[in-house]
């Protein structure tokens, strides 16, 4: 439970903000837990069956170093494949470990930021930061939906202006899931902690798509940030794997 004074400092932390995120930073932490092997239980409705020779054993799309930094015990990988190096434009893919392999679900459009991605990124360079994050701790202007993720609801998380086209920015943090990047994990998402320092920037966030780029995280639609809050699971230690499509390769 966050205190009232500590709130007041989250609210006034973020409203320096103009962009995406309330203001975080980390490197991502995984601890160890037991593998788990069957997903399906956890997304609300059966999942359809597969084959053993239909699932792949690796998540199709990332290369030998991408794939060797997700956690062995990692169950659930949010995907994000950006177009090209300098593109705001991505898909985003959740896969589920299952016992026949890893099963994709629906591929959803998506922006990341203005200037496409960075494997370094710094404060204010308009890029996504390229890797692979935790994703612990979520929160939003609207109530708490139903997730098992930690949840913050609060005024901290209103976005008011407008983004690089023009298009308002209303609502966008109606829903956030903080991304694991220079920040604490088990933190409020507006939390102001960066453990690498503010030059490399911080409030790096899954959020509602307002219609055009953003200046670090990635955005979709409110329906499907709905859809990965209820199924998002801390006990299957879910992961981002974010980068464009050469990136990803590697």
């Amino acid at each position: 439970m966050i205190t009232l004074r500590r709130r007041a400092a989250l609210l006034a932390a973020s409203l320096l903000l103009t962009g995406c995120g309330g203001g975080a930073a980390a490197t991502p932490e995984h601890r160890p837990a037991a593998t788990a092997t069957d997903t399906s239980a956890t997304s609300g409705t059966p999942a359809p069956a597969i084959s053993a020779e239909s699932a792949p054993r690796r998540i199709p799309g990332l290369g030998t170093k991408t794939w060797a930094a997700v956690p062995q015990d990692a169950a659930q990988v949010v995907v994000v494949t950006g177009r090209g190096r300098d593109s705001p434009l991505s898909a985003v893919v959740l896969y589920r470990r299952t016992a026949a392999g890893w099963q994709a679900g629906r591929n959803w459009p998506a922006h990341n930021a203005l200037r496409g991605w960075s494997d370094h990124h710094l404060g204010g360079d308009l890029r996504s930061p390229s890797g692979v994050y935790g994703l612990t701790d979520a929160g939003g202007l609207l109530r708490d939906p139903g997730t098992r993720l930690s949840y913050d609801h609060g005024v901290g998380f209103t976005s008011p202006g407008t983004g690089f086209e023009g298009e308002p920015l209303r609502g966008s943090f109606d829903y956030v899931i903080a991304i694991d990047y220079n920040r604490e994990p088990g933190t409020s998402p507006l939390d102001w902690t960066r453990p690498l320092g503010a030059k490399r920037g911080g409030g790096i966030w899954l959020h509602v798509d307002h219609g055009g780029p953003t200046h670090g995280c990635v955005s979709i639609a409110e329906e499907h940030m709905k859809e990965l809050l209820l199924v998002l699971d801390p006990a299957l230690h879910p992961v981002v794997v974010m980068g464009d499509h050469a990136s990803l390769a590697r």
